[in-house]
């Protein structure tokens, strides 16, 4: 845990501000570093409870600085080149496995998808071509209400972190967060099975959020060597025993998702590093690459071996691809206004739907806080109100005729991929609406997206659908099921894009297949907040290079709009769910205040010194939750010269989870002196150092060992992180975020007697904008003069 695990809620900090008397405008820079905000009205508290799957769940940092202390080194130094070989050839291994099992399992939840509601929607029309609408309407539903029921109760039973895409908690956890029972087996289990039973059941969700969770699951696992029951101690898995390098693999399994959901390898190489993670280098972009290219592989190999027709349904649909290379585009000066027309739409109905969710999102808490009934219910609740809407509002449309030049096998095609569905329709015609909205969620962007078909869809069934859409996609995103955001917007996206094709049909040359393509990125971009990633795999997703400038401006324009509206969704449930996700952009307030004032509003500090009483230690773990203690000698090492006479030094930092490890291995010491290399080495390896198990109140001290004494030296990590007292907030938060640290210590300016080493500890909890603003009431009034400005 981090430092002051108090409880402040946003609300109690909004009334605060606003009850705060506003005193004249002034400059916001007029408040320089050098002198201090002297007004403070409570102390600098943070929040460490976020809202993890069902229930309000304490939240820790992850370790992802390397700890460089005595064993670190020696381990470090002693490495052969076969270790060190093994240690990069087991990273490319896992890479490699990551991919090859995310391919497997994102083919295996396509084919069961594909054929489950295939035979599902075949079984539909064979019931309406016998003119049977009230036993097809019963079947249709029923069926979409247990596979619903299914895939609830699994997440309200078993795996509540199932529920919802996950990339909101995969991106927290990349920016440095624990989020609990994230990336378990059962977890895993859960968002795969009810992953299948979702989006069978016709439901306004997607596979895409859910296969990142899965790869990132899969990663995860691999990394630790299975599940925390039933570990695989294996030799070389030792190496993956810390949260840097999991961190690095479930980047790898994130990327392998959105390969998988998208058929893109690129845009999930992209995916990862624009949108869900916080650090990044060279290497790990090598690696996330090779994941990528390892599920295209899979996912070829499957689709060849589905051609021969052996795979049920799954070769007439599944691995979502929707080609529109077949068509030449040509620009044209009018051109630019059905595509600025686009990207403002996008921007615009993107941060009206995050607004809208956010708002539900709310009051599905309140629901779901009532127990697991109401969450189920919640779930079946929608399932019915999606499959009346899909059933009945086909026979709002007038049938239109099928073309003339098409034979009787291409329409209508009944029930089958192809964009024709006969429905309630006599023969030789064919119910568009019933094409987009009785078949797969796939199924229908290929149709809706689908080129040289200017006349097949009526303004008013395209109008139907996209009010529908908005309408289920704000109502099932939420409940107690896995989904994913990125087909639901795909499907309101492409809906007004291709009513913009019809409406600008005498002013333009573009396609309409193309112009829903572009409406589908626009809203994405609008509700995400994503461009260079979203921009690659729409053009990895329909083949067709030409739609890169046009593409590029959409994604431009609708994300700038949306920008000056509210932040992402994402940005928005992590907001929701609580977890402490640190911005790569701090405030421009944070200027004008110092890590010296920040430490000042907390509690001191609490050190330990190198040569530690035990009885000192077990007062600390019992009475603070903090995980990192510095720790200091006054007297055990002769000044250097030019240091002031009676200036104690900072050895280092010591971690919470080392402390429980003395306690637990009881290694004490009957005198006050300092160990050697080779004590330290016989009783710890760093392989144990990496586990943060234990608490403090499972280990029993007598009283005899109370009185001995402890070396913390060894264990010390002598290299942390500091600033100065002096440096603004604003600097040392790029520094935290962009190193990936879990605690930064505060030095003083001055070395002199009597002047400790370390004044302050900052964590995540204390960079938090709305925790330093509930302590600094000053900077609050400068905040809403920069905002009236």
């Amino acid at each position: 845990m981090d430092e002051n695990p108090s409880f402040v809620t946003e609300s109690t900090l909004t009334n605060s501000m606003e009850a705060e008397p506003q005193d004249e405008e002034r400059d916001p820079e007029s408040n320089p570093l050098n002198q201090p905000l002297l007004k403070r009205n409570r102390t600098l508290s943070s929040s460490p409870l976020a809202i993890v799957g069902a229930k309000v769940s304490l939240i820790e940092s992850l370790d992802y600085e390397i700890n460089e202390n005595d064993l670190f080194k020696h381990d470090w130094r002693s490495r052969s080149k076969v270790q060190v070989l093994q240690y990069i050839f087991s990273k490319w291994t896992l890479a490699c496995l990551v991919g090859l099992l995310t391919g497997i399992i994102a083919t295996l939840i396509n084919l069961a998808i594909e054929n489950i509601a295939g035979y599902k929607l075949l079984k539909v029309v064979d019931y309406i071509k016998e003119e049977r609408y009230l036993m097809g309407f019963a079947y249709f539903t029923t069926a979409n209400f247990l596979l619903t029921f299914v895939a609830a109760a699994l997440c309200v039973c078993f795996a509540p972190t199932a529920a919802g895409p996950g990339i909101p908690e995969i991106k927290a956890y990349l920016n440095g967060i624990d989020t609990p029972n994230m990336f378990g087996a059962t977890t895993l289990i859960v968002k795969i099975v009810g992953s299948i039973g979702a989006v069978a059941a016709g439901l306004d969700l997607g596979k895409e959020g859910p296969l990142v969770h899965i790869g990132s699951c899969i990663a995860s696992l691999l990394g630790q060597g299975g599940p925390d029951n039933y570990r695989v101690k294996w030799t070389w898995l030792r190496y993956f025993n810390n949260d840097r390098d999991r961190r690095d693999l479930i980047t790898c399994g994130a990327s392998s998702g959105v390969c998988a959901a998208f058929r893109a390898p690129v845009g999930g190489v992209l995916f990862a590093l624009e949108e869900v993670a916080t650090w990044w280098r060279s290497a790990l972009l090598w690696r996330t690459f090779f994941s990528t290219a390892i599920v295209v592989v899979v996912l070829r190999t499957f689709i060849e071996i589905c051609k021969a027709g052996d795979c049920g349904l799954f070769g007439e649909g599944g691995l979502i691809m929707f080609d529109v290379s077949g068509v030449s585009v040509s620009y044209h000066i009018m051109d630019i206004i059905p595509v600025a027309i686009i990207g403002l739409l996008g921007g615009f109905l993107g941060s009206l739907y995050n607004h809208l969710l956010h708002k539900i999102l709310r009051v599905y808490n309140l629901i779901n806080q009532k127990g697991r009934m109401h969450k189920l219910l919640l779930a079946l609740a929608v399932s019915l109100f999606t499959s009346i809407c899909q059933y009945s509002l086909p026979y709002l449309v007038q049938c239109t005729p099928c073309n003339s030049s098409l034979s009787d096998s291409a329409c209508p095609t009944n029930g089958r991929s192809g964009n024709f569905k006969q429905f309630n329709c006599p023969k030789g015609y064919y119910n568009d609406l019933a094409t987009l909205l009785l078949t797969t969620n796939d199924d229908a962007v290929r149709n809706i997206f689908s080129i040289n078909t200017p006349a097949e869809y009526q303004p008013l069934s395209l109008v139907i659908f996209f009010l529908l859409y908005c309408i289920l996609g704000l109502f099932t995103f939420g409940i107690a099921v896995p989904s994913g955001l990125f087909l639901p917007i795909i499907l309101m996206g492409s809906g007004y894009g291709r009513l913009i094709g019809l409406l600008m049909r005498p002013y333009t040359n573009l396609d309409q297949g193309l112009l829903a393509v572009l409406g589908a990125a626009s809203l994405m971009a609008g509700s995400m907040r994503m461009t260079v990633s979203l921009c690659v795999i729409f053009l990895e997703l329909t083949n067709n290079l030409l739609l890169l400038p046009i593409t590029m401006i959409v994604l431009l324009i609708a994300k700038t709009v949306g920008d000056s509206f509210n932040p992402s969704i994402y940005d928005i449930i992590l907001h929701l769910k609580g977890l402490p996700f640190l911005d790569a952009n701090p405030e421009p307030w944070m200027r004008n205040i110092t890590v010296g004032e920040l430490a000042d509003a907390k509690p001191a500090v609490v050190t330990l010194r190198g040569l530690e009483k035990v009885s000192r230690i077990v007062e600390v773990l019992r009475n603070t939750t903090h995980n990192g203690f510095p720790v200091v000698d006054a007297d055990a090492v002769v000044p250097p010269v030019g240091m002031a006479v009676g200036a104690t030094e900072l050895h280092g930092l010591v971690l919470r989870a080392h402390l429980l490890q003395v306690l637990k291995k009881k290694w004490f010491l009957r005198e006050r002196r300092r160990t050697e290399d080779w004590e330290v080495r016989e009783k710890f390896t760093w392989v144990e150092l990496a586990e943060r198990e234990g608490k403090i109140e499972e280990l029993v001290v007598t009283k005899e060992e109370m009185e001995m004494y402890v070396d913390l030296h060894p264990l010390t990590n002598t290299t942390p992180y500091t600033v100065l007292e002096s440096m603004s907030v604003a600097k040392a938060l790029v520094l935290f975020r962009q190193v990936g640290l879990r605690h930064l210590l505060i030095v003083p300016k001055y070395e002199a007697a009597g002047v400790p080493p370390v004044i302050g500890i900052l964590t995540r909890q204390d960079l938090r904008p709305y925790n330093i603003l509930s302590a600094f009431p000053d900077l609050a009034r400068i905040k809403g003069n920069e905002k009236r400005n």
